[in-house]
């Protein structure tokens, strides 16, 4: 009786998986610069990082601050994948956007076919203040979960 308790534990015990989720961020960053000057990339980290190896606590007694160098947090493997810039010489190209949104739906149905469930989009843009600022993105980050 008891080893088929200890078996029928067991096997429980092995069905039973933790629930843990990966979450993972595609960023897609669109020029909105004029003349069609910008880069326009959907951006897909290919390496993992460790946040806790780049945090420090402060406190009163003890306010050591991080030392991590740039260097070491920046990522070299990721997947770049080019977008069209909203503008060209003319002015806007609204066939850019809808040639982005293809690539971009493309991107994003790739993920869902890969087990990946998209939980929160978020955007936002810094864009032309004047004529001195030649500089501006539209940029949105897409997370996903996966079990």
């Amino acid at each position: 009786m008891k080893k088929i308790a200890v078996i029928a534990f067991v096997l429980i015990a092995t069905t039973l998986s933790v629930n843990a989720q990966e979450i993972k961020i595609i960023t897609s960053v669109e020029s909105i610069v004029p003349n069609g000057l910008g880069r326009s990339r959907i951006i897909d980290a290919q390496e993992e990082k460790d946040f806790e190896e780049y945090t420090s606590e402060q406190t009163e007694e003890d306010n050591t601050r991080n030392k991590s160098k740039r260097g070491t947090i920046r990522v070299k493997n990721f997947e770049e994948t080019k977008l069209l810039n909203f503008y060209n010489i003319a002015g806007i190209r609204f066939q850019n956007i809808a040639a982005n949104d293809a690539v971009i739906s493309s991107k994003l149905t790739n993920m869902l076919q890969e087990g990946w469930e998209l939980i929160f989009v978020t955007s936002g843009v810094e864009a032309d203040a004047g004529d001195n600022d030649a500089q501006g993105i539209f940029i949105t980050r897409y997370i996903f979960r996966r079990d």
